[in-house]
């Protein structure tokens, strides 16, 4: 269907159409919403750690911690993979190819047993390698579907799905496992996982040739660090040969390390700054962050749409700096939840920003690949943000460095932003 056919559309076949996007937006949501099988391997772990006399599998710290850094790691790296393929034939085989690897490495989990090595290899690298090709399918399409001018709002939604998960993970992972076999409730979960994200993952497919995304309701000029032509569809080479680039990646490492090191840490932080051991306390936190998570997805990506993202950026890496601050100084359960709160809210921001961001200076054409590349670097914040955090605990007895390490670490950002915004607007100028 060409440009002018668009065009030429009736009021109806335009309502059809957007019913079509409505329909893909909440496909790639849920999608996203239910392979968020990284959210279960806390419960997971806990039950392999138990003695086998307590029904675990004895498991010691580096057994039950490999097969979730390996799961990282293949996330991280498959995203490539899964990034440039749904970009040379389209979202919905490689989201479907992505859920039932990850289904399948959760089914193979419990038929292997107890067996950390095979554990490693079916939940770290099989589903592993699943969450990343199909979670690198869900926003592309998504931003295809909409105008340029919500960016930011649809990836939030979109990767808000699967921060939501988070939510229920945990508590339907504890619950399988306090009704069934250890190895029966992987399956069942596997299962389901399996069956889901294949359904949901019918719903989505880029919009046909020539669509034009309607211009929303009080639509507004586009923020001032906003090219003001349509950016050029860069290839992941040319994208990585921008200085840009760099820049923007570090950022993404920096940001997404300090909230590693906090969110990676809560209950910890809990027990040892406010002497909180309450196990109910600590799932009530818990939940709570993953709320906000979400809430910050949605919402940070919604204001990167009003403001521009480097605003967004700005905001959200002050009130880091500020709130890294306040760590040093919360010592009651109030202060903490607030702390953890603006951590979790600034996290999911960012993973709404910089996607969008990637889109607009990068294009749509190639952006599975390119925001593949991009999103390594939270696979590397993954690494950087628990082990500073952990060696820091271990080296003084209490995370005061870590918060000063995390306030000067994005207050440096912040001048790397400043120099992103003055590249910006030189390309804007050559474009005017």
């Amino acid at each position: 269907m060409t440009e002018q056919n668009m065009q030429t559309l009736t009021d109806q076949d335009m309502q059809n159409i957007q019913k079509k996007a409505k329909t893909v937006l909440i496909g790639c949501a849920l999608f996203n919403f239910s392979l968020g099988v990284l959210y279960a391997w806390s419960v997971l772990a806990s039950r392999f750690a138990l003695p086998i006399a307590e029904g675990g599998w004895g498991w010691d710290a580096a057994q039950t911690g490999l097969p979730f850094s390996l799961a990282v790691a293949c996330f991280a790296v498959s995203m490539l993979i899964g990034g440039r393929v749904q970009d040379k034939i389209g979202p919905r085989w490689v989201m479907t190819t992505g859920g039932i690897l990850c289904g399948l490495g959760l089914i193979l989990s419990g038929v292997i047993g107890n067996s950390p090595i095979g554990i490693a290899i079916s939940f770290g690298v099989i589903a592993g390698i699943g969450g990343g090709v199909g979670y690198s399918c869900a926003t592309p399409p998504a931003l295809k579907w909409y105008h340029p001018s919500r960016k930011g709002q649809i990836s939030g939604i979109t990767v808000g799905g699967f921060g939501l998960s988070a939510v229920y993970y945990s508590p339907l992972t504890a619950a399988l496992l306090g009704a069934f076999e250890t190895t029966t409730a992987l399956i069942i979960l596997g299962a389901g996982i399996l069956i889901l994200t294949t359904v949901f993952a019918q719903l989505v497919k880029n919009p046909p040739p020539g669509y034009l995304p309607a211009v929303p309701a009080n639509y507004q000029a586009p923020a001032a660090d906003a090219p003001k032509k349509a950016s050029t569809d860069f290839t992941w080479k040319e994208m990585m040969q921008t200085s840009r680039f760099w820049l923007v990646f570090i950022m993404f490492v920096a940001s997404a390390s300090v909230g590693l090191m906090v969110i990676g840490n809560v209950t910890i932080i809990a027990r040892e700054q406010i002497g909180i051991t309450d196990a109910g306390i600590l799932a009530m936190m818990a939940s709570l962050l993953a709320l906000i998570n979400t809430l910050g997805r949605i919402i940070g990506g919604a204001i990167s749409d009003k403001i521009g993202r480097v605003n967004a950026l700005y905001l959200m890496l002050i009130i880091q700096v500020l709130n890294m601050i306040g760590f040093m100084f919360y010592s009651n359960l109030a202060g903490l939840i607030l702390g953890v709160s603006l951590v979790g809210f600034c996290f999911g921001a960012f993973l709404s920003i910089f996607p969008a961001l990637t889109a607009d200076q990068y294009g749509l054409k190639n952006f599975g690949q390119n925001y593949g590349i991009m999103f390594l670097a939270w696979g590397v914040a993954g690494f950087v943000g628990p082990t500073i955090a952990s060696s820091v605990f271990a080296a003084t007895g209490s995370f005061y460095m870590t918060y000063v390490i995390c306030a000067i670490m994005t207050g440096v950002m912040i001048f790397v932003n400043v120099i992103i915004q003055r590249g910006i607007a030189t390309q804007a100028k050559s474009q005017s």
